[in-house]
């Protein structure tokens, strides 16, 4: 081994970093070579000066580096109820009721995100986001961070937002959305994984038979939620339960989805019940282009 690469590597082998057949190589060419074991213990002196040295940053300084760098969680009280929001310096990176203690909350935040969160203040910018999304009135976006989380995943939870506030959409719209029709099931996991409920709506994706369906948070609070917004839960219900999943205007022949804007607009007696978008089609409908119910296949 030549003096030029024992330099370059002296230090890794001081602190044992090298692999044993490379170490074992540098300890003979440091029994034959006085110039390299000089630099070795040399090497040593300084990082025995420099342990003594080190002193604990001032407790300000600490904890700015944490909120810049690290992840932490704190408790908003909303509307709804008090809830936990997980956040670092890219965004808010989880919500979860407040009814899990905190130590169970740092595991699943673990688990989910992969990282672990300290304790900390919610700074105001993210919990004023919050507490407006619990009351159905969010009117801003706030910053996000889904790092960590599989593609699809990301991708899904992110088209949520082309879903209008007081409107919902089948899971199956979303899955041909994103470009992929056959990952149904997929989506259902994205949305019961969903991080962060409320601020990336999955409250408004329901099953294709209509009505509501489930939800994380539990189906009550998906109802408060969705009324909150001035989405009409109990018609969405009823037309579960008569099998209707699209609803035409007799003046434009159009269809939409029970919740679409232009839907809710249509005088009673201009609307046409449809069960699917065959019998939309048949009838001589023409899919929505605002709600798209085109994305379905049927």
């Amino acid at each position: 081994m030549r003096c030029e690469t024992v330099h370059k590597v002296l230090d890794a082998f001081r602190t044992r970093e090298l692999s044993a057949i490379r170490s074992l190589a540098l300890t003979r060419h440091l029994s034959e070579c006085a110039d390299c074991e000089r630099e070795l213990e040399d090497l040593e002196r300084l990082a025995a000066l420099a342990s003594r040295s080190r002193v604990r940053a001032p407790h300000s300084v600490e904890e700015r580096v944490l909120e810049e760098a690290g992840d932490c969680f704190g408790e908003v009280e909303t509307e709804i109820g008090r809830v936990r929001v997980g956040f670092n310096a890219k965004g808010i990176t989880m919500i979860s009721p407040a009814a899990m203690v905190p130590g169970d909350f740092q595991r699943l935040y673990r688990r989910r995100r992969g990282r672990f969160a300290r304790k900390a203040m919610v700074p105001e910018r993210y919990a004023s986001v919050v507490r407006q999304a619990a009351t159905g009135r969010q009117t801003r976006t706030v910053p996000l961070d889904l790092g960590g989380l599989p593609e699809f995943e990301q991708q899904v939870l992110l088209l949520l937002r082309r879903i209008p506030r007081g409107e919902v959409r089948p899971y199956l719209w979303l899955a041909r959305e994103a470009g992929r029709p056959k990952a149904v099931r997929a989506v259902g996991t994205a949305m019961s994984r969903n991080p962060v409920p409320f601020l990336l709506p999955c409250h408004r994706v329901v099953p294709a038979a209509g009505g509501i369906g489930n939800y994380a948070f539990g189906p009550d609070l998906k109802r408060e939620l969705l009324r909150r917004e001035g989405a009409p839960v109990e018609e969405l219900e009823q037309l579960a339960r008569s099998g209707v999943r699209y609803i035409g205007s007799q003046s434009t022949r159009i269809y939409c989805f029970p919740t679409c804007r232009d839907a809710r607009r249509i005088r009673p007696e201009n609307r046409v019940p449809f069960a699917g978008a065959v019998e939309a089609g048949s009838a001589g409908f023409r899919p929505c282009l605002r709600c798209r119910p085109q994305a379905l296949a049927s």
